[in-house]
This record gives structure tokens, sequence and C-alpha cells, in this order.
């Protein structure tokens, strides 16, 4: 391909290269595992996640001044991933996971390179003696998450008013969320004692039903109601979470402690 006039280009990347990057931190997060996390950040705001990092005196001064911001952008790894190869067409769940899409026009996890981008709001630093956390709202990671750089959410630059996405529209209202009288008096039985959820079972009672309202079952059971006496199960915080989804609402069946 010839060059664009005016433009000197460099010597060209060759796909035999590689490059080496080492996780600077790793995210601790209320979501232990895939089924139930956000498919995009800011969704459920009540999910708080702690960027982790060792407390050394690099760290100290690379974090110095993060808190000038209301909002981060975090780029990590997708781990824990089930798949074994890349896909180029994949199946967004935002379209029932029925119609194909090249996967540069998606944000799936399956991707040449694990690496995903999340914008989160900035909740926290906290330098402590056994560990530096940046504490985050409304994060999409499943706890472990390998951190490879975060920065700064500029909004001059960040925001584009203008900028269009034919298919990634708004989402509508999320699915109402009701329980039954047994989960709710399990609900106010049950302590989170974990920094990751908002103290007590109201913070609690918030992150579960911002989390099922999006519906997490897969994308070909998105959008109607599941069959009688399906039940499905999700692990938000520090208990495991059983529902089921009936006349387009889904209906907390039970809760327990994971």
């Amino acid at each position: 391909m010839a060059d664009l006039p005016g433009l000197q280009c460099s010597k060209p990347l060759m796909l035999s290269d590689t490059f080496s990057m080492d996780a600077i931190a790793t995210i601790r997060s209320c979501y232990s595992q895939r089924f139930g996390i956000p498919r995009q950040p800011g969704l459920v705001d009540s999910a708080v996640a702690a960027i982790e990092f060792e407390p050394t005196r690099d760290n100290e001064l690379a974090l110095r001044d993060l808190g000038s911001f209301s909002h981060l952008w975090v780029v990590f790894v997708f781990h824990g991933q089930s798949y074994s190869r890349f896909k180029p067409l994949v199946q967004p769940p935002r379209l029932g996971g029925k119609k194909t899409m090249g996967v540069y026009a998606t944000r799936s996890p399956n991707r040449p390179n694990p690496i995903g981008l999340s914008a989160v709001a900035l909740r926290d630093v906290r330098f402590d003696k056994d560990r530096f956390r940046v504490l985050v709202d409304g994060g999409d990671f499943l706890d472990g998450t390998p951190v490879l750089d975060i920065k700064p959410y500029v909004p001059f630059v960040d925001a584009i008013p203008d900028a269009r996405s034919d298919w990634a529209t708004q989402l509508q209202d999320g699915l109402e969320v009701g329980w039954t009288v047994q989960a709710l008096q399990r609900l106010a039985e049950i302590e989170p004692g974990c920094d990751l959820v908002a103290t007590g079972s109201l913070g609690l009672q918030r992150l579960i039903e911002q989390t099922l309202a999006q519906d997490p079952r897969p994308a070909y059971e998105r959008g109607k109601d599941g069959k009688p006496g399906q039940h499905w199960g999700v692990l938000v915080g520090p208990v495991d979470v059983m529902f089921e989804v009936s006349q387009g609402r889904v209906m907390v069946v039970s809760i327990k402690r994971s």
C-alpha cells in the first residue's frame, strides 16, 4: 500500500514481533464468576471494585494526584475465559445472540489479544501498609483480573457528544426485581462483611437487584420467560442468589452465604 502524501512511515511492524507486559495490579471484585458480571461498565453503579497495588515506593509515587479525577480508564486482561482461540465473528448479547458481527465492531472478550477497557468512577485512593487500593464504582470485572494500566478520564477529549453507535444504543430500563418473603428474611440476617459491598443488607440488596435487573442469563434466554420451575444461580459479593424469570420479572427465590 502506498504511503499517504506527506506521511513519513516508520519501519512496518512485523506480525512476528512480540511484546511482553506485566500486570501492575490485581482487581478485587464483588463478582467471583463470569456469570452475572455486567456486560458493560457503569450499568451497576453499586458494583465496587478495588484495584490493588503492591505497597512500594514507586507505586506510591505513580498513584499520586490520581484523586484529581472523578473517573478512570482501566486497561485489563480478560482472564478466566473458557474459549481457546480467537473468533473473528461473534454474536453480541445486545442483539439476542442471534446476529453475527465482526469482533472489532463489538466489545466481546473473545479477541485476538484479550485486552479490556472500562471507564469507571473513582471512589477513593487508599495507602494502607499492606497494600495500596484504588476503589472504583461501576466495574464490570471478574475477581482476580490483572490490570495493565490505569489512565485518567479527561472529559474534554474523551467525551464525544455527537458520536454514533448504530446498534449499540442506550439500554432500556432493566427488569423489575422482586423477592420472596423467605429470601428477604434471609437477606436481613446476612452482613456483607466486605468493603466491596455497601454497608448493611440494604447495600447488598441494591447490588443484587441492579445485577439481576440486567438479566445475566445467556443471550438466547434474554427477553423471554424461563421454563416453569427453571432457576438460575449467580454469585454476587458474599452470597449465592437463586432466581427465576416469569412474566418479564425477576424473582429472587433464595439467598445464602456463598
